[in-house]
């Protein structure tokens, strides 16, 4: 039974739950199971929490959500569960034995949703980068390729997923941190909209508004029932998405009419595009022409601004500097270069000096240019197509940094958030759809942006799309 299981989606599972073909604690019991003999290999999860699972599998008081008795993984960023451990990647946490005393909304969500949160997956340090190797726990390996990254800075998340360890997981993108591992283990990854799921209650925005949360999964109707069951406004949240105007469920088959859609099939402000990924948007866009929508080759000018890279590293270093600060006010002890990895502190080197003054101005520049790519969608324009990623998931090790080229490292991992980040900064939803596979078997996803507010759109056509050219049965070869 764990290997049936394994093939099948959380919104399966939650059915097989409902009509009592399972219950939750076989769910469980199977997805550990899962988990202790397909982990070994992956590193993707880092803390297990298996007794507390079976233990709320088995309460009464398991709520009887939509995805009741599915088993579930938290990244270990930023979204914490009562009384768990939580390290945000930090040796300094984890030797700490850090525990944080409440769940925050998103969390309190999950788990009103039915879910059964079986562990915490690995994380980069604080979570800046697109590749998942922290020093404190080592490396998650790519269940496609295990000498290549599965993306992050949620790259323990999507490998659990890929490889079938649970069928949906925790992750948030404050660059591409939903998109790039989604793409790299060759899952569905949508970033909401800015406002769509909140931060609360510990934070309000993170990264000037550039961060939000949801989940990676295998199917474009977990994807979209999970959306349901998490997202909406909270009381203090600065700012709210607009409600949808109907369950996003129902999205998943709804006919999306014939669309307008741009495609990029060059990386922004000059360099390198692989092949590879320019076969990922043309696969999509012919795709998509077969569905009746109509593809030309057209971005939004503002793409191109060389600027947004470094009012983005304005905003990424400031934050790293205030999240030293933080833990150590927590802690109770200063953190100094010793306490973190070399790239960390570099990064936070770069943010401590900025004055509020030039903070001020870096954000009406991000909201400036959000207005500039608006303006597009404005225009006539419905989605736009590009890459998840400019060139396939890198070899494990290459993102690394040391003391002597911490910043360098920053730098050439930066280069992979080329088509994720501006979406970002202006707070659109985008989502990566696993579309391609490369010559020597890594998955490749596409990247589709609609206007802010328009998950609904995104689903419709990401439906259409999984069901033109479905990748259900397509497995790694690390899987359980």
């Amino acid at each position: 039974m764990p290997d049936e299981l394994a093939r099948l989606d959380a919104t399966a599972q939650a059915d097989l739950v409902r009509r009592r073909k399972a219950s939750p604690r076989e769910l469980v019991d199977a997805a550990i199971a899962r988990i202790e003999r397909v982990n070994p290999r992956l590193n993707a999860v880092i803390t297990p929490l298996f007794e507390k699972a079976r233990a709320a599998a088995d309460s009464p008081a398991l709520p009887d959500g939509p995805f009741r008795g599915v088993p579930f993984l938290l990244k270990d960023l930023v979204c914490h569960s009562a009384g768990d451990p939580y390290h945000a990647g930090m040796r300094l946490l984890r030797d700490l034995r850090w525990t944080e005393p409440h769940d925050t909304y998103l969390a309190a969500k999950f788990r009103a949703a039915g879910l059964v949160t079986l562990g915490k997956t690995n994380v980069p340090e604080l979570g800046p980068v697109p590749t998942t190797e922290p020093e404190a726990y080592g490396p998650t390996r790519n269940p496609w390729k295990p000498d290549h990254s599965p993306g992050g800075s949620s790259g323990g998340s999507a490998a659990a997923v890929a490889a079938g360890m649970v069928p949906v997981a925790h992750a948030n993108d404050g660059g591409g941190s939903i998109r790039i591992p989604a793409s790299a283990c060759g899952l569905v990854g949508l970033k909401p909209s800015r406002g769509r799921t909140s931060l609360g209650p510990d934070l309000g925005e993170s990264w000037a508004g550039m961060a939000v949360e949801h989940v990676v999964t295998r199917s474009v109707r977990d994807t979209a029932a999970m959306l349901d069951a998490v997202a909406g406004y909270v009381p203090g949240d600065p700012y709210v998405a607009p409600p949808p105007a109907r369950p996003y469920r129902d999205e998943v088959g709804t006919a999306p009419g014939r669309l307008r859609v741009g495609c990029m099939r060059r990386v922004p402000v000059g360099g390198t595009l692989d092949p590879e990924c320019v076969a990922v948007v043309d696969r999509t866009a012919r795709l998509l022409e077969s569905l009746g929508h109509r593809v030309e080759e057209a971005h939004p000018a503002a793409l191109d601004e060389a600027e947004l890279s470094q009012a983005s590293l304005t905003i990424v270093a400031a934050g790293t500097a205030r999240d030293l600060a933080f833990w150590s006010e927590r802690t109770g002890r200063t953190i100094g270069p010793r306490d973190v990895e070399p790239m960390i502190w570099a990064v936070a080197e770069l943010g401590r000096p900025v004055t509020a003054v030039h903070y001020v101005r870096t954000v009406e520049y991000l909201h400036a240019f959000t207005r500039r790519m608006a303006a597009w969608w404005a225009d006539g324009f419905d989605l736009l197509l590009t890459p998840t990623l400019p060139a396939p998931p890198p070899r494990l090790g290459e993102l690394v940094a040391t003391g002597d080229d911490a910043l360098a490292a920053f730098m050439r991992a930066g280069a992979l958030v080329t088509f994720t980040l501006p979406f970002n900064v202006t707070g659109q939803p985008a989502i990566s759809l696993p579309l391609h596979w490369s010559a020597d078997g890594l998955p490749l996803g596409a990247q589709l942006v609609a206007a802010y507010g328009r998950e609904d759109l995104l689903l419709r056509v990401a439906a259409a799309l999984e069901a033109a050219a479905p990748w259900r049965d397509r497995w790694p070869p690390i899987h359980a």
